[in-house]
């Protein structure tokens, strides 16, 4: 099958119609919403606080931006969630370290189940633990096989808590599985850095969180939808 330079050059402008920090009428009518408009900082506070942090964390380019070094503390959506289905965008600066929390089991601290974000080939953590790397539940559950786009590259995320079930992936494939409450998962708490904190692994409802770990990294298309 032969594939025109005029069919291809469509093929692609239809892969990439879609603008950053925009909803389709599709995903309008399925009930997503932006927790990120593209232009502000609405609907995020740093953690522990009401407003949001004066510094490290900014508004560039259509992305909400962490510089390396900039400070600031993580930051945490003004709202909580329990169920729900969570895709982003992100881009990690050279030897990045970054993450997405959710599942806290206290909403003014910054632990919770972790979506590890990662420059897998430079940062120590990549080398550290295979529960360390890129879409991992970090320090739990190792990401199956994936692809990780290079640094400096945009990524695709999505992020399922619906009850009880858990999952990550990574540019449309499935890294983690898991359970709330099951043998498995607290076995696996029992061996990690969490086996101390009260709570921890439990199903709750608290805010979702983007941290800051000194390092850059940047994230877009922020979008949610809430599950029964």
């Amino acid at each position: 099958m032969r594939i025109t330079f005029l069919a291809l050059t469509a093929l692609t402008a239809f892969v990439f119609a879609d603008a950053p920090n925009t909803l389709t009428a599709e995903e309008q009518e399925a009930g997503w919403k932006l927790l990120f408009d593209g232009k502000t900082t609405a609907g995020w506070r740093a953690i522990g606080k009401s407003e949001f942090p004066a510094m490290g964390w900014a508004v560039e380019d259509g992305a909400l931006k962490h510089s390396k070094n900039g400070g600031g503390g993580d930051i945490v959506t003004s709202e909580d969630y329990e169920s729900f289905e969570l895709t982003w965008e992100w881009r990690i600066g050279e030897a990045g370290n970054s993450g997405v929390k959710y599942n806290l089991p206290d909403r003014d601290k910054n632990i919770g189940c972790e979506y590890q974000l990662l420059d897998d080939d430079k940062h120590p953590d990549g080398k550290a633990g295979k529960s360390h790397q890129t879409a991992g539940l970090y320090d739990l559950i190792a990401p199956a096989d994936r692809k990780t786009n290079a640094v400096g590259e945009w990524n695709s995320s999505r992020l399922l808590v619906k009850g009880n079930h858990v999952e990550h992936w990574l540019n449309g494939v499935k890294t983690v599985e898991f359970e709330f409450g099951s043998e498995a998962l607290k076995a696996l708490i029992a061996k990690s850095k969490y086996k101390k904190v009260p709570g921890f692994g439990e199903k709750k409802k608290s805010p979702l969180l983007l941290q800051d770990h000194e390092d850059e990294i940047s994230f877009r298309s922020i979008k949610l939808r809430v599950l029964k």
